[in-house]
């Protein structure tokens, strides 16, 4: 099983609370639907060197900057698929370049540090980000619930809404069990815009209405600001 995808898109991010997120659901139910995912648990493991070279390089906000990580929609067994996922983001347009493997072949690759048991472009320029920051540890498992819409009438715009994150920097299987420090405020959600280019008028309109302003999270950002440098130092963090 090899499966392969990139996607070219901008992604805006939001801070609701429970009042801004119900409205947004009420303007968007004549248009859109839960997707194919519908309301799943997310699971990530993040790859980065020790001294988190790659999170340090995102967080100065360059024009240019990238991240690793294997992704699973559901508690992963070994024969069960995942992605291993290649994100860049370059003035502001994010490219996700993924190869769909089972979960045994994906996570001894990085084990081992051996190749991808699958050849393709995408293949190769995981492999060469991984030769080029080499080594690659897993620096966090971050977890969330997640709703995921799509336009009912085919056009290529998502909206998810993503609650309880959790990260750890222990306990890295994809099959585990959902634990860690919270990185959102209690009670907030974090909704991400996936367009290729604008927003749709009754969306805007509602984050008008609601005074609702982009904001800047990353997931993986607020986990090393929060909670990884201290392992930087010999410490660590427990939930």
């Amino acid at each position: 099983m090899a499966c392969i995808t990139t996607m070219q898109r901008y992604e805006i991010k939001y801070l609701l609370g429970a009042r801004e997120k119900e409205a947004i659901l009420q303007a968007m139910s004549p248009y859109m639907e839960l997707d194919e995912y519908g309301r799943t648990t997310i699971r990530n493991v993040y790859f980065d060197t020790d001294s988190f070279r790659l999170i340090r390089r995102s967080l100065e906000k360059p024009a240019y900057k990238e991240k690793l990580r294997i992704r699973s929609y559901q508690p992963a067994c070994p024969d069960d698929p995942v992605f291993v996922e290649l994100k860049k983001k370059y003035q502001s347009v994010v490219y996700k370049r993924r190869v769909v493997l089972p979960e045994q072949e994906a996570l001894q690759s990085f084990r081992e540090n051996t190749p991808l048991p699958l050849q393709s472009q995408i293949a190769d320029e995981i492999e060469y980000f991984r030769s080029y920051y080499s080594p690659l540890r897993p620096t966090a498992f971050l977890s969330y619930e997640r709703e995921a819409f799509r336009m009912t009438d085919g056009s290529d715009f998502r909206v998810t809404f993503d609650e309880n994150i959790l990260c750890r920097n222990r306990d890295f299987s994809l099959g585990s069990e959902i634990y860690g420090v919270s990185l959102l405020p209690e009670g907030c959600t974090l909704m991400e815009l996936k367009t290729p280019g604008g927003l749709p008028l009754w969306l805007t309109s509602v984050l008008t209405r609601f005074h609702i302003y982009q904001t800047s999270f990353s997931k993986y950002g607020t986990a090393y600001q929060k909670f990884l440098y201290q392992s930087v130092r010999g410490g660590s963090f427990h939930d």
